[in-house]
């Protein structure tokens, strides 16, 4: 009540102050005050043109926006994934924020006449506000939880609604509000311009040749009703939609063996080759890493510090191995080589085609619950909530993970490993942020889950 008492009153004081502007210049043909608008409104409001002229500009103005913002985010995909598309659209974007309204609508005008001139030029004032803001939301998703959805294997419409969408919401949002206000100004500017038949702009032009100027007034008051209605409505719409979690697709396994990274060895290998050396047996699930070298550069001279040198080892199916030692020494590194997010410099491994981890950090989906982050891994919910309320409270499955412990995250992270369809399973420190009696409990859990398959762990115990 406070706050609606507060926009109350704020409008009450606009309106005393625009009709005390019109008694100071007591002249209705220069400043039409409140209570003339209102009686030529309710005039209009009585002809049958005035509906049809709202209708119309709004479907110019409505469909003018929906184009462009649509063609503004597909470019702005296009452009992500392509940056020769990138290179190619800047300078015409730049061209379409640079050029005035009214050059659109008068070249607009020339070549196409009035019928579209509202809906082109709302298209192109969307355009480039989309498309801008859309690529700038593409630039700032987080790159952890692409790794984490590239190792998990999540189908793109599970990576849409809930790593690029969220990474979206900011930027959109704020690149609609300002593309809805600008498109109803610029579409009622080139009706005024091009004053078609049925339109805002060309009723309000008309009642400017007429000296109306309570219609003016009064049409003006009409742009700014449907300007208001139509951004709340389709910001309503855009928040349903950013608040929609559908259901998971469970992602697609595949069957076999793959080298991790470039799997070769310095005199070379192919893939071929590491597979027959390994067994060629492509049903077994273990893990081998043959002569595995990586090193990260110092300085631009060229300068490299090695963290793996030579490393080789083996786990087999049913098998658990533990990479101990200190921070630094290469564990998280040799981790992301086997997952394929990294490429060793000599060497090769050989791994089952699929493989799920725990990464060093958590990589949940914050503002999923929990119940969800596993059901991303699963495809199924019931599947998801049995596995996690061995680990977790049944209260906690619907939280957002935003709002669990540090440890409760770490619970979440290992439920999606575990529960995984994968050969291999790869823990980087599953156990930080435990108590040990909830250790003991993950620890009792990664057994009865691990299912056969190899299992290597870093730690530093």
């Amino acid at each position: 009540m406070r706050k609606w008492a507060g926009k109350a009153a704020a409008l009450l004081f606009w309106l005393a102050v625009w009709q005390l502007l019109a008694l100071a210049v007591n002249n209705v043909l220069l400043v039409a005050g409140p209570r003339e608008t209102l009686l030529r409104l309710g005039e209009l409001m009585e002809e049958r043109e005035f509906y049809a002229s709202l209708c119309f500009s709004l479907l110019r103005i409505g469909a003018g926006f929906l184009a462009g913002a649509g063609a503004g985010i597909l470019l702005a995909a296009c452009s992500h994934k392509m940056p020769a598309v990138r290179q190619l659209l800047g300078p015409f974007m730049n061209l379409l924020k640079a050029v005035p309204v009214a050059s659109f609508a008068v070249l607009l005008l020339i070549w196409w006449g009035s019928s579209f001139l509202a809906a082109a030029v709302c298209f192109l004032v969307v355009l480039p506000n989309l498309y801008i803001n859309t690529l700038e939301g593409l630039a700032n998703t987080d790159r952890q939880l692409l790794e984490m959805a590239r190792v998990f294997r999540l189908p793109f419409r599970t990576r849409f609604f809930y790593i690029y969408r969220p990474a979206l919401r900011p930027f959109l949002a704020g690149g609609l509000k300002l593309a809805l206000g600008m498109c109803w100004k610029s579409g009622v500017a080139a009706e005024v311009i091009g004053t078609p038949s049925r339109s805002v702009g060309g009723r309000m032009y008309l009642s400017k040749i007429y000296l109306d100027t309570a219609g003016v007034f009064a049409w003006t008051a009409v742009v700014i009703l449907l300007s208001v209605l139509f951004e709340r409505g389709f910001l309503f719409l855009a928040e349903r939609f950013f608040a929609w979690q559908p259901a998971c697709r469970k992602p697609e396994t595949a069957s076999g063996e793959r080298s991790a990274g470039k799997r070769r060895r310095e005199k070379g290998c192919t893939r071929e080759e590491a597979a027959e050396e390994y067994g060629g047996q492509q049903e077994k699930k273990g893990v081998e890493a043959r002569h595995i070298d990586k090193s990260f550069p110092l300085s631009e001279d060229g300068e490299s510090r090695y963290v793996l040198r030579d490393l080789s080892f083996a786990c087999g199916p049913g098998e658990v191995k533990y990479l101990n030692g200190p921070s630094g020494s290469g564990k998280t590194t040799l981790l992301r080589i086997l997952a394929g997010l990294e490429e060793p410099d000599g060497g090769y491994a050989v791994m089952p085609e699929t493989v799920s981890m725990v990464f060093q950090e958590d990589r949940l989906c914050m503002d999923c619950s929990a119940l969800k982050n596993v059901e991303m891994i699963t495809g199924d919910s019931r599947r998801a909530a049995e596995a996690l309320e061995e680990l977790l409270a049944p209260e906690d499955l619907e939280k957002p993970c935003s709002c669990l412990s540090g440890g409760m995250k770490r619970r979440v992270a290992l439920v999606r490993a575990m529960e995984a369809d994968s050969g291999a399973v790869l823990l980087d420190e599953p156990y930080t942020g435990m108590d040990r009696e909830t250790r003991a409990r993950a620890e009792s859990y990664i057994r009865k889950r691990l299912r056969g398959r190899a299992l290597v762990i870093a730690t530093h115990i």
